[in-house]
């Protein structure tokens, strides 16, 4: 943990011993993160996953499919949690089958704890609340920025209000507190995740120094230029562990980011001074990873094999279309962030910080090339 990060959200007078978590999506990029949050803070963890997890100290794995509302019902049946944090998402070919599916899943998973003690559930989300979904993003009438939460959502299908609908209906008939946590890009330590630009630029930086070819930045010219942020994945975690258990978090929505902003033509110099390579800015036209990606498993496997790397296929590594969605936008994201800071959530991280982690973390366990 860098000494410019967060304060953290303790002094909340929550006893964790008396307390059970069930992190739904437990694998990914921010269940991962709330895992590891939650377990060092002393809580009973249930970290529910399609596949099953490993056993560690306070944490017990749990797999379920939670497509299947039976599958749900089955895991389900003897666990009491008194907080859940809801991290899972699965993407499909239209906005009205992701509706389906995810509005169904947050409907599913809370009908199967209809007999737990259920005090909070908090469900995180992002966006794309005010961007609009994958198949109108962008387009239409949009808030200005910086995005503030009590904007009225956008007159088009949403899965994501698709899932706020069925918490809040779920919390209705329940009786618990919830919150929804509204993050913008998340980098954090997972493999195999559908969206994770952290891994996928590492991967992409360390291809670039191995072939002796620049670093050159895929996306758009307004996203080189404009200012932006992104959620570094313990400051999802711990805002989701805030508002959790303090008052002030109750029955809210949050906008989550590092707090910091930042122009990726300043980010993008740094990223390549940390891998020893030459960044180059866009030209007239984007340049995506999917396309200068597309012939590189071959020099993948050769550092594979010179550096004894132990991670999976490219692949499965790198999600070279979700990093081209983000820096190939031709509109400026940026989050307010002041409701949550006036109701007394105050953590903190510096972006660059956030990735020179990141890194170092990956380098350590074998999945890129140390230098």
């Amino acid at each position: 943990m860098s000494d410019k990060t967060r304060s953290g959200p303790s002094g909340t007078g929550v006893d964790p011993g008396e307390r059970t978590a069930l992190v739904v999506g437990a694998t990914g990029i921010g269940g991962s993160a709330l895992v590891d949050l939650l377990a060092a803070d002393g809580w009973d963890v249930i970290a529910l996953s399609r596949q099953p997890g490993v056993a560690r100290s306070g944490v017990r794995p749990l797999s379920a499919d939670l497509r299947s509302a039976e599958d749900l019902t089955r895991a389900l049946a003897d666990e009491r949690p008194t907080h859940v944090f809801f991290t899972a998402w699965s993407r499909q070919p239209t906005e009205q089958e992701n509706i389906v599916v995810n509005g169904g899943m947050v409907r599913d998973l809370l009908a199967a704890l209809s007999h737990a003690p259920l005090e909070h559930v908090a469900l995180v989300t992002g966006l794309k609340h005010y961007l609009g979904p994958f198949e109108a993003y962008g387009q239409g009438g949009m808030p200005d920025t910086p995005f503030h939460e009590d904007e009225a959502r956008l007159d088009a299908p949403n899965f994501y209000y698709a899932q706020e609908d069925e918490l809040f209906a779920a919390a209705g008939r329940g009786g618990f507190h919830w919150s929804v946590h509204r993050s913008h890009t998340v980098i954090g330590h997972a493999v195999g995740n559908a969206m994770n630009m952290g891994l996928t630029i590492a991967v992409y930086a360390s291809i670039c120094r191995a072939l002796g070819t620049p670093f050159v930045f895929p996306g758009s010219l307004t996203q080189w230029n404009g200012l932006t942020d992104m959620t570094d994945a313990t400051i999802l975690a711990d805002q989701m562990l805030w508002a959790a258990t303090a008052p002030e978090g109750r029955d809210e929505a949050f906008n989550v980011v590092n707090g910091d902003v930042f122009r990726w033509r300043w980010m993008w110099a740094r990223i390549a001074e940390y891998f020893g390579v030459e960044p180059v800015g866009p030209g007239g036209e984007l340049q995506p990873l999917e396309q200068q990606m597309a012939n590189a498993s071959p020099t993948w496997q050769r550092l594979v094999d010179e550096h004894g790397l132990v991670g999976p296929e490219l692949d499965r590594l790198a999600s070279w279309w979700h990093t081209d969605a983000d820096l190939g936008r031709q509109i400026e994201v940026v989050t307010d962030i002041s409701k949550s800071r006036l109701a007394g959530f105050t953590s903190y991280h510096r972006t660059i910080d956030s990735f020179t982690a990141l890194f170092d973390r990956y380098r350590a366990e074998r999945l890129i090339p140390a230098g």
